[in-house]
C-alpha cells in the first residue's frame, strides 16, 4: 500500500480542529475572548509594544484556545 493510499484513521486537519472551550463564569465580561487575545491585553497593559508577530501568534493562540462564559 503505497503511502497516499494509506487511511486516515484517527487524523484531523487543520479546518477541523476547534479551539479548546474554556468555560470561567464571571472572568470573562465578553461573549467570548481568545488567549491571543488575553496575552495582548496583558502586554499592552504593562507598556510592550507589539512587534510584527505579535498578530499572527495572537491568532494562533485565538484558534487554539478560547474562554467563554
Amino acid at each position: 500500500m503505497k503511502a497516499e493510499e494509506q487511511p486516515t484513521v484517527g487524523k484531523t486537519t487543520e479546518s477541523e480542529r476547534t479551539a479548546h472551550r474554556v468555560h470561567l463564569p464571571g472572568f470573562v465580561i465578553e461573549e467570548e475572548i481568545g488567549l491571543g487575545d488575553v496575552v495582548k491585553r496583558a502586554t499592552y497593559a504593562m507598556g510592550i509594544k507589539p512587534c510584527s508577530g505579535c498578530e499572527k501568534r495572537a491568532a494562533a493562540l485565538n484558534r487554539w484556545m478560547v474562554f467563554s462564559r
